[in-house]
């Protein structure tokens, strides 16, 4: 009996925990976030796939050797190995001054491939103008271009991009408000008040009563442990809670570029009835031509003579209205039913477009029409 009572406890738990969420990954902590860094840099070495004579890529590399004590004048210079670029990265919060980050590449000249290229010493700057992080390295591509002297060429991939594994130093740290508030703010991924206040229940049942306070629709204040060591076994605890999200708004959502149609699981439509049908008009256009003649008579001869042309327009109007389908919603009718409704009557996504702006201009749509 016990064995039984334990097994059926077991899979209610089960069944519990595969509806549920962690607030890993249902929220975000206001103010703990990634930075991103961007910078403009040289990349050189590469094969005869270089900008050129770009006067952007040549006057980076003049000012770069001026900066190592050479003199060098721009006429003599050729860029045909080198590439300029932009390199970006994102710096995750609590990264420590010596940690290494990836940077992205990508060519800003007439550069054809960052094949076998290396970064020189770049900058990497936050919003602020400040520098965070210096890049260097050599790149890996996953792209290839070839091109013949004919002009013919072929490229596989986008070889204009490559990446620096662990290009990036860090040089500064960007300060956290994460230890310097007596509160954690809780951000939801997306906003939802039933689901706000789900959070702050969820928190208070496992650290107990007021720790946690739902603000709103998106954030909740939960108090936290001053001590630093305490905060982060805190969070971990904390960020493992499982909470069941409330169902979402109903909504339907249209692509206009694709004809992508997303129905929410919580749409429903009241009673309606809907007439589905196709009208086709077709019109040809031909013309008549006649070919006139004048008659002249005179000295016992008679002639005819032909004329200009007499051209007639001939238009044809040809119309082919299918039969026309009909459907009727019942009150409170379910995606299921909705769907299987339009799709029995062989609805285009152009034409369920067009059924569900009618049913919501009818009233009869009880969701949200959202055209992105």
């Amino acid at each position: 009996m016990r064995r039984s009572l334990f097994l059926a406890f077991c899979a209610l738990w089960l069944a519990s925990v595969a509806q549920a969420d962690r607030l890993k990954d249902m929220t975000s902590i206001a103010g703990v976030r990634s930075n991103p860094l961007v910078g403009y840099g040289v990349v050189v070495g590469l094969s005869g796939t270089g900008d050129g004579n770009s006067g952007l890529t040549l006057q980076s590399m003049q000012s770069m050797l001026s900066r190592m004590g050479l003199t060098v004048d721009v006429g003599d210079i050729n860029a045909k190995n080198a590439a300029a670029v932009m390199v970006t990265a994102d710096m995750q919060p609590f990264l420590k001054v010596g940690q290494e980050i990836d940077v992205t590449v990508s060519t800003v000249g007439q550069a054809k491939s960052l094949q076998g290229g290396t970064l020189l010493m770049t900058p990497l700057m936050g919003a602020d103008g400040e520098i965070y992080a210096i890049a260097q390295g050599n790149l890996i591509v996953g792209g290839m271009g070839v091109e013949g002297a004919d002009g013919s060429s072929i490229t596989v991939n986008i070889p204009t991009v490559g990446r620096v594994p662990n290009g990036a130093t860090i040089e500064q740290m960007v300060e956290s408000p994460f230890q310097e508030s007596d509160h954690l703010m809780l951000n939801l991924n997306r906003g939802d008040f039933s689901t706000a206040a789900s959070v702050a229940r969820a928190i208070n049942d496992v650290f107990g009563p007021e720790v946690a306070l739902a603000l709103d629709g998106t954030s909740i204040r939960v108090r936290a442990p001053f001590d630093a060591d305490q905060r982060v076994t805190f969070m971990g605890l904390l960020e493992n809670i499982e909470v069941t999200p409330d169902r979402p708004s109903a909504r339907v959502v249209v692509n206009s570029r694709t004809g992508t149609v997303v129905i929410g699981g919580e749409v429903l439509v009241s009673p309606a009835a809907v007439t589905h049908g196709g009208l086709t008009v077709r019109v040809n256009e031909d013309f008549n031509v006649d070919q006139g003649a004048a008659v002249v008579t005179g000295n016992g001869a008679t002639v005819v003579a032909p004329t200009d042309p007499t051209v007639t327009p001939d238009s044809g109007i040809a119309v082919d209205q299918q039969e026309a389908r009909a459907f009727l919603f019942d009150p409170g009718v379910s995606l299921s039913s909705l769907v299987d409704a339009i799709n029995a009557v062989g609805a285009s996504p152009g034409d369920l477009v067009a059924i569900l702006e009618a049913l919501r201009e009818a009233g009869a749509l009880r969701a949200e029409l959202v055209v992105i």
